[in-house]
C-alpha cells in the first residue's frame, strides 16, 4: 500500500455518498485511500480514482493501519438501513465505527476530518424549514437509524469539546443522482416510479439534492468549516407529489393522482415487516417510514452557503441524473 503525507481517507468508499466524495477529491488532485469491507459491491470501485484498502470501521486495528500516513479524513461510511430484523444493531453499528474511526483519526494525528451525518439528527420544523439549531435528542428521533445517526452526531461533539477532535459536521439532506447502487430509500422511490409502480403517494415532503453537490459541500467543509460546527447539505423542498410528477414527465407516464392517507397503511406496514424477517429482504413500507412521513422534511443550507461557498443545483437536474444513471443500470425498464 502506498504511503502519503498528504494522503486523504475515505470511509464507504463504495457507497452512494462516500464514492462522490472520493471522486471529487481526486478531480482536485489528492492522493485518495478509500477504505471498503470485503464483501462490499465494487460496482462503484471499478475506476476508483486512488488506493483502495481492505477493512471494516468496527475494527481497530484495520482503522489504524488505513490511517497510517493520513492527513484528513472523510468518515462516510454508515450502515444506512431504515428497517432491520434487529433495529438495535444499526445503533450499535454506527455507534461503534464512529468511536473507532475517531480514536484512531485522534492516534494518527489527523490534521482534519469531516464527518458525514445527516439530517435525520434534526427535529423537522413545521412552520419553517429547520435549520442545525434544532438538534434532535436520541428520544426524539423516529427509528434506529435516525436514533444511530443523533448518538454518533453527539459522540464527535464531544470528542470536540473534550479530546481536541479536529472535526466538522456535514449534515446531508436527500441525496440523489448516479451511482446510487443499493438503492437508497429515495433512489427505490424514483426506480419504482419511473418503472409505473407508484400509482399512489402519501402527502409528504423531503429536501432533494445531487449528490455530487453533497460531495462538493464535503471538500468545502474541510477547507472553510468551523470545528465542531454542522452544515446541512442540502438542495431544495420538494413535495413527494411534485417529485414524482417530475419523474412521469421524464418517462412519458400519468403522474399518480391518487394521495393517500397514513393511518389506514400502517397494517400494511406491519405485514410487509414480517414478511420481511422471512425473506431477508427490507421491507418498502415500513412503520418508522410511516411515521417519517408525517412530517415534511424541509432544511435550509443558509449557513453551508454563507460559510462555506455552497450551492446546489436544481432538484430536477438531480432526478434527471438519477433516471439516466439507473436506466443504465438496467433497474428502470
Amino acid at each position: 500500500m502506498s504511503q502519503s503525507s498528504d494522503a486523504v481517507l475515505v470511509t464507504g468508499v463504495s457507497g452512494f455518498v462516500g464514492s462522490a466524495v472520493a471522486r471529487a477529491l481526486a478531480a482536485q488532485g489528492r492522493h485518495v485511500r478509500g477504505l471498503v469491507r470485503a464483501g462490499s459491491p465494487r460496482t462503484n470501485l471499478v475506476d476508483f480514482p486512488g488506493t483502495l484498502v481492505e477493512g471494516d470501521a468496527r475494527d481497530p486495528a484495520a482503522m489504524a493501519k488505513a490511517m497510517r500516513g493520513v492527513r484528513h479524513l472523510f468518515h462516510v461510511a454508515a450502515d444506512y438501513r431504515i428497517w432491520a430484523p434487529d433495529p438495535e444493531e444499526i445503533v450499535r453499528n454506527n455507534l461503534a465505527s464512529t468511536r473507532i474511526v475517531m480514536d484512531a483519526a485522534l492516534a494518527a494525528g489527523v490534521e482534519r476530518l469531516v464527518y458525514t451525518s445527516s439530517v435525520a439528527t434534526l427535529k423537522p420544523d413545521p412552520t419553517a424549514p429547520a435549520d442545525e439549531t434544532r438538534a434532535a435528542t436520541p428520544d426524539q428521533a423516529v427509528g434506529a437509524y435516525k436514533r444511530s445517526k443523533v448518538v454518533a452526531e453527539r459522540l464527535v461533539e464531544q470528542m470536540v469539546v473534550e479530546r481536541g477532535l479536529p472535526a466538522v459536521i456535514v449534515n446531508p439532506s436527500t441525496p440523489i443522482g448516479p451511482r446510487d447502487v443499493r438503492p437508497t430509500p429515495t433512489g427505490r422511490i424514483i426506480v419504482e416510479a419511473a418503472s409505473g409502480k407508484m400509482p399512489a403517494y402519501l402527502n409528504s415532503g423531503l429536501n432533494l439534492v445531487h449528490v455530487d453537490d453533497v460531495a462538493t459541500g464535503h471538500l468545502q467543509a474541510l477547507e472553510k468549516g468551523r470545528t465542531g460546527e454542522r452544515y446541512i447539505l442540502g438542495g431544495q423542498d420538494v413535495r413527494l407529489a411534485d417529485m414524482l410528477a417530475a419523474i412521469a414527465v421524464t418517462m412519458k407516464r400519468r403522474p399518480p393522482a391518487i394521495s393517500l392517507p397514513r393511518a389506514p397503511l400502517f397494517p400494511l406496514a406491519y405485514i410487509n415487516q414480517a414478511l420481511a424477517r422471512i425473506t431477508g429482504k427490507e421491507p418498502f413500507l415500513t412503520v418508522d417510514g410511516l411515521k417519517m412521513a408525517k412530517h415534511h422534511m424541509f432544511f435550509t443550507s443558509a449557513r453551508a452557503e454563507a460559510e462555506l461557498g455552497y450551492r446546489a443545483r436544481p432538484w430536477g437536474e438531480a432526478v434527471a441524473d438519477a433516471i439516466a444513471w439507473f436506466r443504465q443500470a438496467g433497474m428502470i425498464r
